[in-house]
């Protein structure tokens, strides 16, 4: 028998937007192409750094909310508090759903400030590309999963309403931050998956939403696979079959 979903994804979250997908694409006319392919088996999208060094990051960010869709900004801002303020005033009003910024107590605390009613903050804990090597290498002693519930709690503690964390350390934070905490997972890879890129923590769909997930992020398996829609649709499926 199956688990179920944690408790706290009773949350009244749609079953449709709980899947996230990942628009990695170069340019304003490609993420259009791709968001008509998938046309109703994708209703969140993500937009990242790859489109905000184009040229058409808010068309694009307008484009999907005038088509009916919801936007997380991944940004991952990280400056001075006061330059981060003035960046989340300017996006407060966009209609973006999500923002991320790096889990500095004083960017969360200004960002946080700035944020309104509408817009939520998500703070970054620990890339899903890094392992527990990695942070030695980078002189920090503390393992990943540690790391990230020290992070957490932080961000929840400066005003953000939730973290982008490996469903691996799902379960973890949900004990820790309770149920209303949003937990915002990246590094989902299908049962189907075939794996073979930089993400190192990573957990498959099901495993995500029973830890404790709200969002699964998903971007290569939709976007490479032959048929993205089917690929998109396929998540859902199994989304569906969980809350629903």
């Amino acid at each position: 028998m199956s688990a179920e979903p944690h408790p706290s994804a009773a949350r009244p979250i749609p079953a449709r937007e709980r899947l996230i997908f990942a628009l990695d694409v170069p340019d304003l006319a490609g993420a259009k192409r791709l968001v008509t392919t998938l046309g109703d088996s994708v209703w969140f999208y993500k937009i990242g750094l790859e489109l905000a060094t184009s040229p058409h990051y808010f068309e694009l960010l307008r484009w999907l909310i005038d088509h009916g869709k919801r936007v997380f900004t991944d940004l991952k801002l990280y400056d001075i508090p006061a330059t981060v303020a003035a960046a989340v005033r300017q996006l407060r009003d966009s209609g973006a759903s999500f923002l991320t910024v790096h889990g500095d107590r004083a960017i969360m605390e200004a960002a946080a400030k700035e944020k309104g009613a509408e817009l939520r903050v998500l703070a970054v804990t620990v890339l899903t590309s890094i392992a527990d090597a990695d942070l030695k290498d980078m002189g920090v002693t503390t393992g990943v999963g540690e790391l990230v519930e020290l992070r957490a709690r932080l961000a929840v503690a400066s005003g953000c309403d939730g973290v982008i964390a490996s469903g691996l350390e799902a379960a973890r934070l949900r004990a820790a931050l309770g149920p209303r905490a949003l937990i915002v997972t990246p590094g989902i890879r299908p049962a189907s998956s075939q794996g073979g890129d930089d993400q190192r923590r990573v957990v498959t769909p099901r495993r995500a939403f029973e830890a404790g997930a709200d969002h699964i992020v998903v971007g290569r398996p939709i976007r490479d696979a032959a048929d993205p829609h089917a690929a998109a649709a396929e998540i859902q499926a199994e989304i569906a079959a969980l809350f629903e």
